[in-house]
């Protein structure tokens, strides 16, 4: 199977954010990534529904949405109604998250759970087989840019392990600086899923970015 890639809108141009939805639509990539934050559980402001509906409504694509948010169960029929394909919340903000997960296969997503650098695998014991998508941060959550934090590499292959013994379905994804040097690595430790924003729209060629990414499954 292909890498799957889902490049993140936190790193376009929002002065002609067309431009590179139009970029994407005519891309490989499989997903676009909808980074919403709300300045408490992460120190920055993204974006909100106004941004998901016209995305939802612009983009080819399917959304795979990442809240870094408190309460994201609130959200979880507006998230749907955007059209989104994916819902990702923290395990870190979710008091319930067994109840959360259901709710949002209950509306018509799949489900993901999000764990931060510092957040260890072992947590997801109790609900690894009920996810669809576990999203691995390799940088602290908040903002775009940010290096790679090395140790990601083990936990994707610890992570692994866990689908593998567990029989889970879950695919890995991983956010935060996933560029040349490391996407090759995380692919080959385990993960099936890339989120990439400086990287891809940064670059000379998006397109071909992309297409680069995807090549490495």
């Amino acid at each position: 199977m292909k890498t799957l890639i889902s490049p993140s809108l936190l790193s376009a141009d929002f002065l002609h954010l067309d431009k590179d939805i139009e970029m994407i639509n005519n891309s490989e990539s499989d997903y676009i990534h909808m980074d919403v934050m709300d300045g408490i559980f992460v120190p920055n402001i993204s974006f909100g529904f106004p941004v998901l509906n016209a995305v939802g409504k612009a983009c080819t694509k399917p959304m795979d949405v990442h809240y870094m948010i408190v309460h994201p169960e609130l959200y979880i029929q507006q998230t749907a109604d955007a059209g989104a394909a994916i819902m990702s919340v923290h395990i870190e903000t979710c008091t319930h998250l067994h109840r959360t997960i259901q709710q949002i296969k209950q509306a018509g997503m799949k489900a993901g759970v999000v764990l931060n650098p510092s957040t260890p695998i072992c947590q997801l014991e109790d609900i690894i087989t009920e996810v669809d998508l576990v999203l691995l941060m390799s940088v602290n959550p908040g903002f775009g840019g940010q290096t790679f934090i090395e140790n990601t590499i083990g936990k994707v292959k610890r992570l692994r392990e866990l689908i593998a013994r567990t029989g889970s379905s879950a695919i890995i994804e991983i956010d935060g600086g996933v560029q040349a040097e490391t996407a090759p690595r995380l692919v080959e430790a385990g993960a099936d899923m890339l989120v990439s924003g400086s990287y891809i729209f940064k670059s000379a060629n998006p397109i071909q970015t992309i297409h680069d990414l995807k090549a490495l499954g």
